[in-house]
């Protein structure tokens, strides 16, 4: 099975916006999800002048998908739906 690549911005403004947090949740995943998850930090998405998404930060899964406004919580509950388990 291939991994969840999950891509977060950490250019300024996501950054001072909650990147740093975002980044964190690597080390937090469940062993049930260690395996099946690789995170990079990169420097900049370049979403930041695309109105339509929200606003920083900005975490894109799988090469994809986009989510703007990420948080821990909702990156967390999208890994989960990626991943077949149970949204808790």
């Amino acid at each position: 099975m291939d991994k969840v690549k999950v891509e977060i911005c950490c250019g300024t403004a996501c950054y001072l916006l909650g990147a740093v947090h975002l980044m964190e949740l690597e080390a937090q995943l469940p062993p049930e999800m260690r395996e099946r998850v690789a995170f990079e930090a990169k420097s900049c998405l370049g979403q930041c002048e695309n109105d339509r998404l929200g606003g920083a930060p900005f975490v894109r899964f799988n090469g994809t998908e986009m989510m703007s406004r990420a948080t821990p919580g909702a990156v967390m509950a999208r890994l989960r739906e990626l991943l077949g388990l149970e949204v808790a």
